[in-house]
C-alpha cells in the first residue's frame, strides 16, 4: 500500500484531482446560484455538467505526463495500470453525485406554493384590478408545471393587504414557499417584483424587478414562473417549443380590458352587464385570444342565472339566448386550445343532451389529467359523482381536495355534506361547526339537516335561527318558516299542498308528512340532488315522481353507460329501482 500511494504522489494524480473537484464544485455552485437571475434555459445547466464530467479524465490524463520529458519537447507517457481505472471510477462517481445534487429537482417532496396577492403600487388605485389579474396570471402559469402545487387565489386571497408573518402563512396554507410581490402601472410602463420565500424560515431564495413596457407583459409572467422553477429546481416538463402561456394573440390595451373583465367576474355574479360590456369587445377585437372566451362564457353564464326580466316568458327567452351564447364561446375556447383547462371545465358544466353527464365528466377529466390540483375541477368532478351515487369516490376526491385548499368554506361544505351521505355523520358535523359563520359555507342549513334525520328537531331549528337576520327577506321568511315547522316535527301536517315553499330547505317535508313536496326544487330546476342518497329519501326513492326526475336528469343513461350505483339497480329494458 506504501509503495501505491507513493506512484499516486509521484504522478500527481492527488494534486490533480483534488484540485479539478473543488474547481468543478465551485464552478457548480456559481452556476446553481447565477442561473436563476440570469433565467437560462435548462440545456445550458446540461451543457456544464456535460463539460465538466468529459473534462475530469482529459485532466487526469495530463496530469499523469512524467515531468522528466525527453529533450526533443515530446512528453513521455506512463503506462496505464488497473488502480488508474479504479482511481478514475471512483472519482468520476464523485463529481457525479456533487452535479446531482445540485441539478436534481428537490428531494424533500413535491413544493406547495402560495402566490400572495400581490400589492398594487399604481398612483391611481383603480389599478387593484391590474395587479389581481397579473397574481392570477402567474398562478395559471406555474400551475402547468406538473411537479408543483398552487394553493388556489380563493385561499391566498384572505391575505390580501395583510402585513403577514410568512411561518404562520405558510403554516396556515401548508406551503413550503411563498411568493410575494407588486406591481406599479404608469402608462404603458410595468414595473413587476416578485421574491420567493421559504415558508419555514422565511428566507428568500429568489427576488427580482422587472421594468417593461405593457406590450411585455405576457412574456414577462413567462419569465418570473421560469425563474421561480428554476430557484426551486423544478422541471418545467415542457415539450420543445411549448410555453407556460401559450397563449398570447391579444394587444395590449385589449390585454388590460380582459383583466379588468376577470375582476368583474370576481365581483359579483349580478353584474353581469359589466362583465358582459368589458369583454365582449374584448373578443370581438381579439378572436383567437381562448382566456377571453372562456371569461365571456362565465359571464354569459351568469347573465343566464341572473337575468332581469319583465314577464316569465321574456325570462326563458333570455336565459335560453345566454346559455346558447355561454356554449357558444365555451366551445370557442377549448377549439382554439385545446389543453386549456379552464374552458374544459366550463364546458363540463354546461353540457346538454341526454348523454351530457358522461360529456362532462370526459371533459373534467381530460381537464385534471392536464392539471391534477386544479380545485376548481376537484370540486366539480367530487360534485358529480356525489349526484351520480359514487359516493366512496366522491369522498376520497373531497378530501383530497380538502388537503390542497382547506379554506374555502364552499369545499368544506360540500366535504361535511359527503361525509354525511358516506354515514361519517359525527365528522360532518364537527367539518359544520368549524364552518359556523363562513359565508359561503351553507352551515346552518348542513347542521339542521342532519340534526334532523337523527330526529333532534329542536337543535335543527335552532341552527336556523342565524339566517333570521342575515340576507334577503326572502331568505328570512323562509327561515321562519323552517323553524316552525322543525319545532312541531315528527306531526303530519293536515293540508301539505298548502305548506310555502321552502326552497333550499325543501328537506323538512321530509318531517311532517308532506315527502314529494321535498323534490319541488330539483324538478323545477331540472336537476338532481346528491341528498337523495341518504337513508332519509329512501321512502322518496320509490316514488314514480323521484325516477322521472333522474330520467330528465339523464342520470339512466348515464348508469347504463358508466354502471350502476350500489342502490340502483335496472328492471327490464326500460325500468330501474333504487332501494
Amino acid at each position: 500500500m506504501a509503495n501505491f500511494f507513493a506512484e499516486l504522489k509521484r504522478r500527481s494524480i492527488y494534486r490533480v484531482a483534488a484540485a479539478y473537484a473543488v474547481v468543478a464544485w465551485v464552478l457548480l455552485q456559481l452556476f446553481n446560484n447565477v442561473a436563476p437571475i440570469l433565467e437560462t434555459p435548462p440545456w445550458v445547466g446540461r451543457t456544464v455538467l456535460l463539460l465538466l464530467v468529459v473534462g475530469f479524465p482529459v485532466a487526469l490524463i495530463f496530469g499523469r505526463m512524467r515531468k522528466d520529458a525527453p529533450a526533443d519537447g515530446e512528453p513521455a507517457w506512463l503506462t496505464t495500470g488497473k488502480l488508474d481505472w479504479v482511481l478514475i471510477g471512483a472519482l468520476l462517481a464523485v463529481v457525479a453525485i456533487l452535479s446531482y445534487q445540485q441539478f436534481a429537482p428537490s428531494s424533500g417532496g413535491q413544493a406547495r406554493v402560495a402566490v400572495l396577492p400581490f400589492r398594487n403600487l399604481s398612483s391611481d388605485q383603480e389599478q387593484e384590478f391590474f395587479s389581481d389579474g397579473v397574481t392570477q396570471e402567474i398562478v395559471t402559469a406555474l400551475a402547468k408545471i406538473r411537479d408543483l402545487s398552487i394553493v388556489a387565489r380563493e385561499s391566498t386571497a384572505q391575505f390580501k393587504d395583510n402585513a403577514v408573518d410568512v411561518r404562520t402563512v405558510g403554516q396556515n396554507l401548508g406551503a413550503t414557499h411563498l411568493i410575494e410581490g407588486s406591481v406599479r402601472r404608469d402608462g404603458t410602463r410595468v414595473r413587476i417584483t416578485a421574491e420567493l420565500i421559504r415558508s419555514d424560515d422565511g428566507v428568500s431564495i429568489w427576488n427580482d424587478r422587472y421594468d417593461r413596457e405593457l406590450t411585455d407583459v405576457l412574456p414577462l409572467q413567462e419569465e418570473i414562473a421560469h425563474a421561480i422553477a428554476a430557484a426551486l429546481r423544478v422541471p418545467l416538463g415542457l415539450e420543445p417549443g411549448q410555453q407556460l402561456i401559450s397563449d398570447r394573440a391579444i394587444d395590449p390595451d385589449s390585454y388590460v380590458q380582459f383583466l379588468r373583465g376577470k375582476a368583474a367576474l370576481l365581483r359579483a355574479r349580478a353584474a353581469y352587464q359589466d362583465q358582459l360590456a368589458i369583454l365582449e369587445p374584448v373578443v370581438a377585437k381579439n378572436p383567437n385570444y381562448a382566456p377571453a372566451w372562456a371569461a365571456l362564457s362565465r359571464a354569459y353564464g351568469y347573465a343566464a342565472g341572473t337575468v332581469q326580466y319583465v314577464s316569465p316568458e321574456q325570462a326563458e327567452t333570455l336565459r335560453a339566448t345566454f346559455r346558447s351564447k355561454m356554449l357558444a364561446a365555451a366551445r370557442r375556447a377549448v377549439e382554439l386550445d385545446p389543453d386549456f383547462v379552464e374552458g374544459k371545465i366550463i364546458l363540463a358544466r354546461i353540457q346538454t343532451g341526454p348523454r351530457r353527464i358522461i360529456l362532462s365528466e370526459d371533459l373534467v377529466k381530460e381537464a385534471l389529467a392536464l392539471d391534477p390540483n386544479n380545485s376548481d375541477a376537484l370540486n366539480y368532478y367530487a360534485n358529480m359523482l356525489l349526484r351520480v351515487g359514487r359516493i366512496k369516490e366522491a369522498v376520497a376526491l373531497r378530501q383530497r381536495l380538502h388537503q390542497i385548499e382547506p379554506f374555502i368554506p364552499v369545499y368544506n361544505g360540500n366535504l361535511a355534506e359527503a361525509l354525511w351521505l358516506d354515514g361519517q355523520t359525527d365528522a360532518a358535523i364537527a367539518l359544520w361547526k368549524d364552518n359556523l359563520n363562513r359565508e359561503g359555507a351553507g352551515a346552518e342549513e348542513g347542521l339542521s339537516q342532519i340534526y334532523a334525520s337523527l330526529g333532534r328537531y329542536e337543535e335543527a331549528a335552532e341552527s336556523l335561527t342565524p339566517l333570521l337576520t342575515k340576507y334577503t327577506p326572502v331568505v328570512q321568511e323562509m327561515a321562519r318558516e323552517g323553524i316552525r315547522l322543525l319545532r312541531s316535527a315528527p306531526a303530519q301536517v293536515a293540508e301539505p299542498e298548502k305548506l310555502p315553499r321552502l326552497r333550499d330547505l325543501s328537506f323538512i317535508y321530509l318531517y311532517v308528512g308532506a315527502p314529494e313536496r321535498a323534490l319541488e326544487p330539483l324538478e323545477q330546476a331540472n336537476g338532481y340532488s346528491p341528498l337523495f342518497w341518504h337513508p332519509i329519501w329512501a321512502p322518496v326513492r320509490k316514488t314514480e315522481r323521484f325516477k322521472q326526475i333522474l330520467r330528465n336528469a339523464g342520470l339512466v343513461d348515464y348508469w347504463r353507460e358508466r354502471g350502476w350505483p350500489a342502490f340502483c339497480r335496472p328492471i327490464g329494458a326500460d325500468d330501474f329501482v333504487c332501494d
